[in-house]
């Protein structure tokens, strides 16, 4: 089962709730490479100009299963939330690019401010 989506973040909290266990670094790292034909079609799209959407639907996709297998880690250490959200990317080699999603795992409690 995934964790809920409104229990990771970028900052160092999440409102109203507290943090009860910090588990840790946790991350999701993906290495994607483009095919030919993706090349081909986002050479095409640049002498036109404008947004490649080849490329930038690959990008979303890749930062996408890069999240998804962070949560996947924070999981299986016991977290229920994640927070302090990055990304990182690196070019391996020429069209093969390194896609890092990392943040700490957390176990939350509903704040009991919230709870009356």
């Amino acid at each position: 089962m995934i964790m809920d989506h409104s229990k990771t973040t970028t900052a160092f909290d999440i409102k109203g709730y507290d943090i009860v266990k910090n588990l840790g670094v946790v991350r999701g790292i993906l290495v994607r490479s483009r095919s030919i034909l993706g090349n081909i079609g986002a050479g095409l799209q640049t002498l036109i100009g404008g947004n490649i959407t080849i490329l930038s639907e690959l990008c979303e996709k890749t930062r996408e299963e890069s999240f998804y297998i962070m949560m996947k880690h924070a999981e299986s250490l016991g977290a229920n939330a994640i927070i302090g959200i990055r990304y990182e990317s690196t070019e391996i080699l020429q069209g093969v690019t390194e896609v890092l999603c990392y943040g700490t795992a957390v176990v939350v409690e509903e704040n009991r401010k919230h709870q009356i």
